[in-house]
């Protein structure tokens, strides 16, 4: 980019002309939107409004999307050619979380990890986002900013992947994860920590799990439907109970991970006389896969029907099987992915994934 370029397009990203007035700006304009008012900006006798979904977008891990947003002005008037544009991700209070890309007419620059997968759709009066390979992180919210000359106006969608939440305990047992290290591990389980909103959607969709656990803005909370003595005790209605913010090297939880849909396809191998864990990677490896880790075959069991009765290692060291239609002889009368735990000793299948 010519150096006046760039330099104008890092000062639009860093956002220092907006009029950012305090902490609460963005929750007053949601809530001003969320009253059916519009906020606008008169430019020369003629307002100029800036729409996007007003319904959440829904994607999954590896596909692309666009986030829509259109603007216009009431009355109709041509607009002016320095029109700039502006996206932000958001934290859930609305505050800015990073910056994702910027543009001046037909050049733009887009930041971080989203740089070669993050574009403008190009036409008359839009400034739609177009993410390509859609990562666990993309999950949230996004600000559409359109600004003409000193007037902005901005408005929120929300982007929500198609997932799955699930607890998950390290083989040292319960309890033994501070924030980073419960970070890590869902990152090697082919997830990430999962959000306050996807544990909420998770419970709303049946989960209930009465041992606390890590979340991305760095609480420790658990999901209860049926309350009980060691979950709360029975006088407090179901819900999310929270712990709230925990000091995130000292204190130790679960952690909760979100994984969404997957590139390739999870399947079983096995033995007559069963394999060994190390038996069991070099069979995936074989068949020209890999042994596959628990987030992969949680998706599988929810997006793709994965029901196998058979138990199989996986990467963890874990040994689990998914049930999508529970029988005798298959565990509890809920679908769901069992576990045998970490076992130390034993011969069994395994769960191979492999990209398609």
């Amino acid at each position: 980019l010519p150096l006046l370029l760039e330099a104008t397009l890092l000062r639009l990203a860093s956002g220092s002309h907006h009029p950012f007035y305090n902490g609460f700006y963005y929750n007053h304009f949601m809530n001003d939107k969320a009253n059916g008012q519009e906020e606008v900006d008169y430019f020369n006798g003629a307002k100029l409004v800036v729409e996007t979904s007003k319904d959440p977008v829904y994607s999954s891990n590896g596909a692309n999307v666009t986030l829509p947003c259109h603007y216009h002005y009431e009355p109709d008037m041509e607009t002016k050619p320095k029109i700039r544009i502006k996206w932000s991700k958001l934290r859930d209070d609305y505050t800015k979380e990073q910056d994702v890309l910027v543009a001046i007419g037909k050049t733009y620059m887009a930041f971080g990890n989203f740089q070669g997968r993050a574009h403008l759709q190009v036409s008359r009066r839009e400034a739609s986002l177009v993410i390509s390979d859609v990562r666990l992180q993309d999950d949230g919210k996004y600000r559409c900013e359109v600004i003409d000359g000193l007037e902005d106006e901005s408005d929120v969608v929300d982007l929500r992947l198609q997932g799955i939440v699930f607890p998950y305990q390290p083989p040292r047992g319960q309890y033994r994860l501070n924030f980073h290290e419960a970070e890590q591990v869902c990152q090697e389980q082919g997830a990430i920590l999962a959000t306050f909103n996807q544990l909420f959607q998770a419970w709303s969709e049946g989960l209930d799990w009465c041992n606390a656990g890590w979340l991305a803005d760095g609480t420790v909370q658990y999901p209860i439907r049926l309350p009980r003595k060691p979950c709360g005790g029975l006088h407090l209605a179901p819900g999310i109970r929270s712990y709230g913010p925990r000091h995130r090297h000292l204190h130790r939880f679960d952690a909760f991970c979100f994984s969404s849909g997957l590139k390739g396809e999870v399947f079983y191998l096995d033995q007559p006389a069963g394999m060994t864990l190390e038996e069991a990677k070099q069979s995936c490896q074989d068949a020209g896969a890999e042994i596959a880790r628990v987030g992969q075959l949680y998706s599988a069991w929810k997006f793709l029907g994965l029901d196998r009765c058979n138990a199989g290692w996986l990467a963890d060291g874990s040994v689990r099987y998914p049930i999508t239609k529970p029988r005798a002889n298959c565990g509890p009368t809920e679908p769901g992915v069992r576990s045998f735990g970490f076992p130390s000793k034993g011969r069994f299948g395994v769960f191979c994934y492999k990209e398609r």
